[in-house]
């Protein structure tokens, strides 16, 4: 049988709601809504005049999930997406181990090979590379989490391990969620990934990633993600109803929405709203 669809929500990292004490009472509120985890996005640095993101306030997201870590006990702890070639995958691995051991094992990597040229630029990474920095990484990521006296080469990333020790190594296998919608995307999801997180695309626009991922990774234990922009306060909720026995026909398994709310009562009231509709589509929220 397939796996029932579970449902997570994006935090107030962004923008005018955002701030330490605001994704601190979401991930509170989020947990005692009996949504499975919380989310947070990536961006460093933003270009004037972006189109998206659509705001340049962004807390950094391995440090906003160590934050709100310590006030939760039970969500996962996921990142929606982190931009994994534009960061030194041995810092990557050394964060994310730590915030899952400090958690008892709640971590999703999300990651992506990213989009936005001028990021890279401002960061000195070559945005061409992004493709082989990313599998590179994610070598480097499972290398240290499960070897010890590491002795290896990484040459993308011009990096040489004698002997090496990283510890500490996380307690369990920390799931990585493949994002991006390319075809090399997919593949990478397939070969190398515990599961695939997409975003903001309609039903019809996922069905065929989803056909694509399942013919290469059909057990049930690889979920199928999809964030979305449903803003429970404003948008039509027999829409978002349809929407979500949509993506549940064409194969999502899990769902996360983002409430577009610019305050934090706002925002906190959209995501008790939008767990009303989630449940009335019979999503079971929790991980069962």
């Amino acid at each position: 049988m397939p796996s029932a669809m579970t449902a997570g929500i994006h935090l107030p990292q962004a923008g005018p709601a955002a701030s330490g004490e605001a994704m601190r009472r979401a991930a509170i509120l989020a947990e005692q809504l009996g949504y499975a985890d919380v989310w947070v996005s990536d961006h460093l640095a933003v270009p004037t005049g972006a189109e998206y993101p659509p705001s340049a306030y962004v807390f950094e997201p391995l440090v906003a999930l160590s934050w709100v870590a310590s006030c939760t006990t039970r969500v996962g702890l996921g990142t929606t997406v982190l931009v994994l070639p534009m960061r030194n995958p041995l810092v990557v691995a050394k964060m994310v181990a730590s915030i899952d051991h400090m958690s008892g094992g709640r971590f999703i990597l999300g990651l992506a090979a990213g989009w936005l040229e001028a990021e890279f630029d401002a960061l000195g990474v070559p945005f061409d590379e992004r493709g082989a920095r990313t599998d590179e990484a994610i070598e480097i990521l499972r290398t240290v989490w499960t070897q010890d006296h590491i002795t290896a080469e990484f040459p993308v990333h011009g990096a040489r391990y004698v002997s090496m020790r990283t510890k500490p190594q996380p307690a369990r296998t920390v799931p990585l969620w493949i994002g991006g919608h390319a075809d090399v995307a997919l593949r990478r999801a397939i070969d190398v990934g515990d599961g695939w997180h997409g975003a903001f695309l309609t039903p019809e626009q996922t069905a065929r990633r989803v056909k694509t991922l399942r013919a290469g990774r059909p057990e049930n234990s690889f979920p199928i993600s999809m964030r979305t922009r449903w803003d429970a306060l404003e948008d039509d909720p027999d829409l978002i109803l349809a929407e979500i026995d949509h993506y549940r026909e064409v194969g999502v398994t899990h769902l996360v929405p983002e409430p577009r709310q610019r305050t934090l009562d706002g925002y906190l009231r959209a995501m008790e709203r939008q767990a009303e509709l989630l449940r009335a589509a019979g999503v079971a929220m929790e991980d069962m």
